[in-house]
């Protein structure tokens, strides 16, 4: 049952992925009905959080053991002594799973109140507090130290500094000020600390603030899945083409044992310092990172050495990521998304220009993985369906682990192609109301398909490239 709207869309948006997800292929296979109320399922999940929070464990700098042990210590201050578990993902072995407890439907509402964007309270319903920047509105009255209702403005209609607000917003929790409005809207330089600590959130997740920096990262976990599709090996060159904020390039190195070069491209200057700090946090010494468009990342003439800069060489990578720029549409929770219809489709031609760039980069042999954390048919199967008729010389591969559904049909890819694919679908299970009685109760197994099944939509497909671009078929 649906806790919370299903995530607000602009109509054209809504109706552009309604004629993805349901097109004629879809429609054939399941019938109009039974495909009408996958995709308002779909569209019911991306507003509420995953069942799990997942986080990966930097097993170049500590045992998932140890870190496991740490990890329990924290979420039992945390949670005031309620004991949450946490599971070892059986194929994903530096990965830890904690259920997500909620919706809690018993938290008594405030009548002092604050409104914050969409985007903190997405965050909120993770496990975040409220940081300053993210509150939009707070009752007049509002002191520090007050209990306050915390709500979130899904359609972006509260003015900055209103006194109260009577649009549509979703109710997140309680927490504690510590400010008051006067200290939140006063004029000085603008705060960045916590406006409001969450004390009863509607969902009830761990905050990683802070929490054992160096040893865990905190991230979705199909994520996680396509570095170990990847696969790469000690002593490679390996390219992250769209490298921030550097979860997956870390993983890379991890997995390397810190041997071998890893090289991070993201053409923004505080991201490519983010993934710079995250490789120094983590205690990661093979990562070099730029500052570079990864659709000029490829030298077309070889009169200027780079001494390992970008623009590279052709065919000079073993492996290759492609963790595309893509709508997001994936995410969860997304209570509202204020994509336009042209900026939706504009994706679909840059990933392509991208495609293009790590197909010439990468070696005889080598190995690409793309990926995106959207729904669209347009990012995802239909990129993979151009992309075999466009380069001859790949080869769709075979994904280990596979733990995603097959891929969808509509693209006009065989069974044997869409069974190779990993599509991450968060319809395909009911929602849950989950609390502290039900994990006690549960099998270990029948969790771990829930963390699988019950988490952000997501795709990844994987490709060998069989011969160099310029081999003629004989």
């Amino acid at each position: 049952m649906s806790f919370f709207p299903k995530v607000a869309l602009r109509p054209e948006v809504e109706n552009c992925l309604k004629e993805g997800l349901m097109n004629k292929e879809v429609v054939l296979a399941f019938g109009k009905q039974e495909a009408e109320r996958k995709f308002e399922t779909l569209l019911n999940h991306l507003s509420h959080p995953p069942s799990f929070t997942t986080v990966r464990v930097n097993t170049h700098l500590a045992s998932v053991q140890h870190v496991k042990s740490l990890l329990f210590d924290e979420l039992h201050k945390q949670f005031n002594g309620l004991s949450v578990p946490i599971l070892q993902h059986p194929d994903l072995q530096d990965v830890l799973l904690i259920p997500v407890i909620g919706p809690r439907k018993d938290i008594v509402k405030q009548q002092c109140e604050a409104i914050v964007g969409a985007q903190c309270g997405n965050a909120v319903l993770r496990g975040a507090h409220v940081y300053v920047p993210g509150i939009v509105s707070a009752s007049k009255f509002m002191k520090a130290g007050d209990v306050v209702s915390v709500y979130s403005d899904i359609k972006g209609k509260c003015k900055k500094g209103a006194k109260e607000f009577d649009g549509v917003k979703v109710f997140l929790g309680n927490g504690i000020s510590e400010l008051s409005r006067r200290g939140i809207f006063n004029g000085l330089p603008q705060q960045k600390g916590i406006g409001i600590r969450m004390t009863e959130p509607v969902y009830l997740s761990p905050s990683f603030d802070n929490v054992l920096p160096s040893y865990l990262f905190l991230q979705n976990l199909p994520s996680t899945v396509v570095t170990h599709v990847l696969d790469p090996q000690p002593g490679e060159k390996i390219l992250d083409l769209c490298a921030a904020p550097g979860g997956k390039t870390t993983h890379i190195a991890a997995l390397m044992h810190d041997q071998g070069e890893v090289i991070a491209l993201d053409k923004l200057p505080n991201k490519v310092k983010k993934i710079k700090q995250n490789a120094l946090l983590l205690g990661l010494h093979s990562i070099r990172a730029f500052c570079f468009d990864g659709t000029k990342a490829l030298k077309l003439d070889t009169v200027k050495d780079t001494e390992g800069e970008p623009p590279f060489l052709p065919e000079s990578f073993d492996r290759i990521l492609l963790d595309a720029p893509c709508s997001g549409l994936g995410q969860r929770p997304n209570m509202a998304c204020s994509w336009t219809l042209k900026e939706l489709t504009s994706y679909q031609p840059l990933q392509r220009k991208l495609f293009t760039v790590a197909v010439k980069l990468l070696r005889p042999g080598g190995v690409l993985v793309y990926s995106t954390c959207t729904i669209t048919l347009a990012e995802n199967e239909e990129q993979v369906a151009w992309a075999l008729t466009a380069f001859p010389c790949l080869q769709l591969q075979p994904q280990e682990p596979h733990i995603g559904g097959q891929g969808m049909l509509g693209a006009g890819l065989s069974f044997e192609q869409l069974n190779q694919l990993q599509r991450f679908d968060p319809s395909v299970v009911p929602l849950q109301d989950m609390d502290i009685d039900s994990f006690k109760e549960a099998r270990v197994e029948d969790m771990i398909w829930l963390a699988n099944k019950d988490c952000i939509g997501f795709f990844i497909a994987k490709f060998v490239k069989c011969k160099s671009m310029e081999e003629k078929d004989p």
